[in-house]
């Protein structure tokens, strides 16, 4: 029998899939127990024998239980073997006709890749050195009705894995790998804030006024209230609301919407650390997020320099700071200072990259502008571009010596921004200011503008302490200590254009 089977006519294996299962009913047998009880796990088996050698284990009769899903099957005679896999790996079990008897032999061989199965025996090594299982019983727990894709051309075509992701993570162990980064950054994270006295709350998902960040919102309605409601773009002004009433460290590990554009680098759903610091400033943030990376790094990867998509990055070194007008400077030979100062300029080099641009439009808008078409995909080692215009920054802190620019920086690796932060706004005057701006700007058609909160005026007029505020990017955190590719490889469930067949 061949390990896997070939599943290009699939209603029919799907066919004889079902027969099994018709008979197993017919005999009276359940296909679908739940009293099985493991006491084993692959992973643990593993790190627990495999450095022993295969008399001492045989001398130990060391029993085992595991259960887990059948991924190859080798029937050769009275004796046969399966690798069964579970959370943790794969260990495989050998079976043989006089261990189990002749009619549990029989109904072993009528298993199918995919069932899952519970296991009872005995620890050994094979010749080949192998740690397995001695099956004493071989019982099945669940029946699969379809065939896994087969061994050697798994699940490659990208747009399945994205919609199946559950075949995805059965055939695939590096989609496995990423998930378990994936669960190890956000607990490392939690674990690196607590550590430093911050706390962590919750905040609404729905909002009434959308708020904390310039995009466009996802609208919904609020049957039970009959208002408009709004899929919260960012956590920030609640959070900074906590700050004002006393709650001087805090943080949300959230999920935000942005109805915008989809790319390798971006998905409308994902996943934002945000966190707030009184009596801090943005170069405090700029410092605690390298150690923070280099930290995490250190723990998934056990080492802080690795690759990404082929280049080398280097956490072990300090992060670059650099202004954003310096930046186009240092990346853009051609480009002088004279000309980065004069809006003119600007528009003319923006124009000649393509970039189309409104008459609206200031100095720091533009200067945003040349960075992200110029600059920011070249910055690969780690780097803080900082003081950004005011004109681009609606909640950050004006900069004491250049009131046109704010202490605020975004943290760019590998061409990718990784993460927002800045000493915040705490002048309610100055914010409100603000906020008519952007209302003015949504009026003129900016979709992506904020909306004037009041509420959090109000807020802000009872004192909102000296504080720093910073959000990063998780799903593009983890992209980048998995080398990942595309954003939609570390979300498991990504939104995808809904096909004719669904």
């Amino acid at each position: 029998m061949s390990e896997q089977e070939n599943t290009e006519d699939l209603p029919s294996l799907i066919a004889q899939r079902q027969s099994k299962l018709d008979h197993l009913k017919d005999e009276g047998k359940n296909p679908y127990p739940n009293d099985f009880r493991r006491s084993d796990v692959a992973a643990d088996l593993h790190a627990a024998f495999d450095g022993l050698e295969k008399e001492e284990i045989e001398s130990r009769s060391v029993s085992a239980s595991v259960a887990g899903r059948v991924l190859l099957k080798r029937v050769m005679g009275k004796a046969s073997f399966l690798t069964v896999q579970d959370y943790s790996g794969r260990i495989q079990i050998y079976v043989t006709r006089d261990a189990l008897g002749e009619a549990a032999y029989a109904a072993f061989k009528t298993l199918d890749i995919g069932d899952i199965v519970g296991v009872q025996g005995t620890l050994m090594k094979t010749m080949k050195g192998e740690l397995s299982i001695d099956a004493a019983s071989v019982r099945l727990l669940t029946k699969s009705l379809r065939p896994l894709p087969e061994k050697h051309k798994g699940l490659t075509d990208t747009e399945t894995r994205y919609r199946q992701r559950y075949v995805d993570l059965i055939v695939n162990e590096e989609s496995q790998l990423v998930f378990r980064r994936r669960a190890e950054i956000i607990d490392g994270i939690r674990r690196f804030l607590i550590d430093r006295r911050f706390m962590e709350v919750e905040t609404p998902m729905m909002q009434a006024i959308p708020g904390g960040a310039t995009a466009q919102p996802f609208v919904t309605h609020y049957n039970a209230l009959d208002q408009q409601m709004y899929l919260r773009v960012a956590p920030e002004l609640n959070l900074k609301r906590l700050v004002v009433g006393g709650i001087e460290q805090v943080f949300e590990i959230n999920r935000n919407f942005r109805n915008e554009g989809v790319s390798t680098k971006h998905s409308p759903e994902f996943t934002m650390l945000e966190f707030y610091w009184a009596y801090a400033d943005y170069n405090d943030l700029m410092d605690l997020t390298e150690n923070l990376f280099r930290v995490l790094a250190d723990n998934v990867l056990g080492k802080l320099r690795f690759s990404y998509q082929g280049a080398e990055i280097d956490f072990g070194q300090p992060f670059a700071r650099m202004t954003m007008r310096d930046s186009i400077l240092a990346y853009c030979a051609d480009i002088t200072a004279a000309e980065v100062d004069d809006a003119s300029s600007c528009r003319r080099l923006l124009s000649q990259a393509g970039v189309a641009i409104k008459e609206e439009w200031g100095l720091g808008r533009l200067h945003l502008e040349l960075f992200e078409t110029m600059v920011e995909d070249k910055l690969e080692q780690p780097t803080f571009i900082m003081q950004h215009p005011i004109e681009v920054s609606p909640l950050a802190r004006r900069n004491d010596e250049t009131p046109d620019l704010t202490d605020r920086f975004e943290l760019f690796i590998a061409g990718k921004e990784i993460a927002n932060g800045f000493s915040e706004l705490n002048d309610p005057a100055d914010q409100a200011e603000r906020f008519r701006d952007q209302v003015a700007a949504k009026e003129a058609g900016d979709q992506e503008a904020m909306h004037y909160d009041a509420d959090y005026i109000t807020a802000l007029e009872y004192g909102l302490p000296p504080t720093a505020g910073e959000g990063i990017g998780i799903d593009r955190l983890v992209m980048l200590l998995t080398d990942s590719a595309s954003i939609r490889d570390v979300i498991l469930f990504p939104h995808l254009r809904r096909r004719e067949a669904d």
